[in-house]
């Protein structure tokens, strides 16, 4: 069980580079981390260690999140470790190009059950959790700024940032007042080498402020948002100002 009144968070996709920041970053808040990991094992594994450092009692588990099971499976174990869940951050996410006229279903499945399914029914097993307890908790969702934005050759991936974002309201207004739910949309970071198909030069001159994102930006929205009392169902564009173009 979680230490007598440290808080825990529940996060998916904490093995990525960004992800895995993220969740070192939550831990050195003085949160016990339990985080889902799915094709890497030895990143989990290193990101699981690092978060150790900080917070012994954090654990991990192998979740493909477009898998209802894989989830179901993940907060059962979750609730044999953990007594209480303060802060989910649903940031588990697939991304590749697909052709629009060329997207198959296999295509639209890897990336909207990942993307969409996967944060709903993360979303959805969480609030069953914190809807049952006294006390404020929070969720966060990792959606894009590509949601407000048409990019060619990635509409499954846009649609559903879209809906993740669309969910985010959803939820926000449902489990109010005992929930706050956000999302963070992160422009161009620079964790994302060749996210985009442009030369770093030529994003930079959309950005206005000159420089592509960097995980402490990312890192900086969701503390804000862990500490915010009084902010729900919102998107937090941190793109330096992209959206603007």
């Amino acid at each position: 069980m979680s230490a007598s009144g440290k808080k825990v968070c529940f996060m998916t996709g904490a093995s990525g580079k960004l992800g895995s920041e993220i969740a070192l970053a939550i831990a050195g808040q003085g949160y016990s981390i339990f985080f889902t990991w799915n094709s890497s094992r030895q990143k989990a594994e290193e990101t699981l260690e690092k978060i150790r450092w900080v917070s012994p009692e954090s654990q991990m588990i192998q979740c493909d999140v477009a898998k209802k099971v894989d989830i179901d499976r993940a907060f059962t174990e979750f609730s044999n470790h953990f007594d209480r869940l303060d802060l989910l951050v649903a940031s588990a996410s697939n991304f590749f190009r697909t052709d629009l006229l060329e997207v198959t279903e296999p295509d639209w499945d890897s990336l909207v059950d990942t993307n969409l399914k996967g944060t709903f029914f993360t979303m959805q097993s969480a609030a069953r959790i914190m809807l049952k307890q006294s006390y404020v908790s929070r969720m966060i969702t990792m959606s894009d700024i590509s949601a407000g934005l048409v990019w060619r050759n990635y509409a499954p991936y846009t649609v559903s940032k879209a809906g993740i974002q669309h969910l985010t309201r959803i939820f926000a207004r449902e489990t109010a007042p005992r929930i706050l739910v956000n999302s963070i949309a992160p422009g161009t970071v620079s964790a994302y080498p060749g996210r985009e198909e442009e030369p770093e030069g030529d994003l930079v001159k959309k950005i206005p402020m000159k420089r592509l994102g960097d995980p402490m930006d990312i890192i900086m929205a969701v503390r804000f948002l862990m500490e915010s009392e009084y902010i729900t169902g919102q998107v937090i564009n941190v793109d330096g100002g992209r959206l603007l173009y």
